[in-house]
């Protein structure tokens, strides 16, 4: 029988979740404050709405996904874990990073899965993407850099930096298997004091450099990652259709008469099964909770994330 699921939390990616969590056959109830709101994915959804003080005592429920506002994961996740449940925690997991490692630690000591909602790293994109590098196709990596531009959302926690640069962090750090040793932000408050603009530049122990480039008020969506090597250059873009989202570039540069001389090639790109992320995402999380292996997206990782946000965060106070 497969692990019995509750969604915490049924707001915009608590309603994904619950729709695939369904799909998949693993959802037992439906959580949240407001009972309207819960009752009503219920209904539609055929499971158990469970109010949010019974759910953690619940014996019908192996395990939580938590999709709340930033502020509450942390809490929840410790009261959670605290009743033997696993968790999946959706990013961030806490708005700092003693409040993270709390809650990463209270998993460890009752010896239940948490695992985070990096949900990009789950995009077979990526995944094709990190076998590339991880078979030296593009040489040594020199840097890299992602972009994640759009309009909207607007909250009233989170900036642009801390809403949408998780994702992208998460699949930085997957590639350089380690965290910067230094991280300098840059910011741009134009609606209120959060940032809608962020810049973050990182540098890594190997030389490693890397940017990262978030707004929520920009024109047009841009949802790309780039990483140069020596011997190639690969871009992940998210916005184009699946036969091109991932490209792989192999320009030849050299020096001549000790001037620089190069040439360019026309992308090659890179067969890429089809999936959802979230689908992937939440398969792994009932593996992780059936096998007891260690999830992709550990707590730890998650830790990380937030020790770079904060050390790139600007203040507009």
């Amino acid at each position: 029988m497969k692990p019995r699921i509750a969604v915490l939390g049924c707001g915009y990616w608590g309603a994904n979740h619950i729709r695939t969590l369904k799909s998949l056959g693993a959802l037992s109830a439906v959580s949240d404050a407001n009972q309207a709101r819960m009752e009503g994915f219920a209904s539609e959804h055929d499971c158990r709405a469970v109010d949010p003080e019974a759910l953690f005592d619940d014996q019908e429920i192996d395990a939580i996904v938590m999709a709340l506002p930033p502020q509450h994961h942390a809490t929840y996740a410790m009261r959670a874990v605290a009743a033997g449940k696993d968790v999946l925690v959706e990013k961030p997991i806490a708005l700092t990073v003693e409040d993270a490692e709390k809650a990463v630690k209270a998993a460890r000591e009752a010896k239940r899965i948490f695992m985070v909602g990096h949900v990009l790293r789950f995009h077979p994109a990526f995944e094709t993407l990190k076998a590339l590098i991880d078979t030296g196709e593009l040489g040594e990596l020199r840097y890299i850099h992602s972009h994640r531009l759009g309009l909207g959302k607007f909250h009233t926690e989170n900036d642009a930096l801390w809403d949408l640069a998780p994702h992208d962090l998460s699949m930085i750090l997957a590639i350089t298997g380690a965290g910067p040793v230094e991280v300098r932000g840059e910011g741009a408050a134009l609606l209120d004091h959060l940032s809608d603009f962020a810049h973050l530049h990182m540098q890594f122990e190997n030389g490693l450099r890397s940017h990262l480039f978030a707004s929520r008020l920009n024109p047009y969506r841009e949802r790309r990652l780039t990483v140069v090597g020596t011997k190639a250059m690969a871009v992940f873009d998210d916005v184009e259709p699946w036969g091109r989202k991932l490209a792989v570039y192999r320009h030849a540069i050299w020096q001549d008469s000790g001037q620089w001389a190069f040439t360019t090639n026309e992308p090659s790109y890179v067969p890429v099964e089809e999936g959802m992320p979230l689908t992937r995402e939440l398969e792994h999380f009932l593996e992780c909770i059936e096998t007891r292996v260690e999830p992709r997206t550990p707590g730890e990782e998650a830790v990380e994330v937030l020790r770079i946000l904060t050390a790139g965060t600007v203040s507009h106070a």
